[in-house]
């Protein structure tokens, strides 16, 4: 028996005939408006697109590299607001599928970006924040040494709630006392909830105390 290969064009139109109609179509106009150079309004098409692969097709690596895509035509056209949108929902996901390095990359950028801005800056604690519970599932003294460097860049940081939590979570981690970190984020929750992404990061982090037999773990 023989097999032929088919052409790369045909093999091409026949995987695109798989991605629902939709999606084909936001990919044709988003080629087409790159090539006008009609940048804005291709990244709005890349994020269109990652939407559809967050929600519709759960292929969130995909969803990812449209986000990317979107920032990098939102920073060529100087829209620093719109990019930071987008490199944020990157940020996300990246620390859900462990890959911290990049999250906290992302985080310290944007916050960076934030801190000096009057209407802004009240956000970068939540960006270092997120940054430093990145570097706490890597390693305690990372996320020592990164919660150390984020005071002395933002002096605001240090009263905030945020801040006062994670200290009292690597006091507890050092102690391996599970029932002081549980108590700690509770009280925190009491005031300021934690949405899904938080809570995932926090039990992260939890696992790692020694001691702690609750199966999958809780912070409850």
């Amino acid at each position: 028996m023989h097999f032929v290969r088919q052409p790369s064009s045909i093999c091409s139109f026949r995987a695109n005939m798989i991605l629902p109609p939709a999606l084909w179509m936001l990919g044709m106009l988003t080629k087409r408006q790159t090539l006008k150079g009609r940048f804005t309004i291709a990244a709005k098409h890349h994020i269109t697109i990652a939407e559809i692969y967050e929600t519709e097709l759960v292929d969130i690596e995909k969803a990812i590299a449209h986000y990317e895509q979107s920032a990098d035509y939102y920073k060529g056209e100087e829209s620093n607001s719109s990019a930071n949108k987008c490199l944020l929902k990157v940020a996300a996901y990246a620390a859900q599928l462990e890959q911290y390095q990049k999250a906290i990359e992302i985080y310290e950028q944007v916050g960076a970006n934030t801190m000096d801005n009057p209407l802004l800056k009240y956000s970068a604690k939540d960006y270092f924040f997120k940054a430093a519970l990145c570097h706490f599932i890597v390693d305690e003294l990372n996320a020592k040494l990164a919660l150390e460097k984020y005071e002395e860049m933002f002096p605001a940081f240090t009263d905030s709630r945020e801040c006062k939590l994670l200290k009292k979570l690597l006091e507890a981690h050092e102690e391996q006392n599970s029932e002081a970190y549980t108590e700690a984020v509770k009280e925190f929750d009491s005031i300021s909830r934690l949405d899904q992404w938080l809570t995932t990061m926090l039990l992260r982090i939890k696992k790692s105390i020694q001691g702690n037999g609750e199966g999958d773990g809780d912070l409850k």
